[in-house]
């Protein structure tokens, strides 16, 4: 499947910005869904994930209560609803995507780049004081 992010840009801090990705699979809804970020000279770090139903979510500590994943399968479309942004989100932010069943009987949740076998190009998000 192939991933295209989109609806980075310039904001500033405590505005709001809402990103895409969007599948090329008609069989989008047969894949959970991952964002990642990666600021200048740091590595790529996970932000959310949701599952392929869309009824699971899970988010890194430091998006928690401001960020919000969802998907729309019928869309093959999944995005991140980013408020109260801050200055240390201003990172390119990746959309990923996994077959592998992760949220099938299991409470692992897939938050490490090797859990994800699909990845979309990024999109700059910068956030100003």
């Amino acid at each position: 499947v192939q991933l295209q992010a989109s609806g980075g840009g310039l904001v500033q801090a405590g505005g709001s910005l809402r990103l895409s990705c969007a599948a090329s699979s008609r069989t989008f809804s047969t894949y959970d869904v991952g964002w990642f970020r990666q600021a200048p000279g740091k590595e790529r770090e996970f932000v959310a994930t949701i599952s392929r139903s869309g009824g699971r979510k899970y988010y890194a500590d430091s998006v928690k209560g401001r960020f919000t994943i969802s998907n729309d399968n019928l869309k093959n479309t999944a995005y991140l609803q980013m408020n109260s942004l801050k200055p240390e989100d201003t990172a390119v932010y990746y959309c990923a995507a996994t077959w592998r069943p992760y949220w099938s009987g299991s409470d692992y949740r897939p938050r490490v780049v090797d859990d994800y076998d699909y990845w979309g190009q990024g999109t700059l998000v910068t956030v100003s004081s």
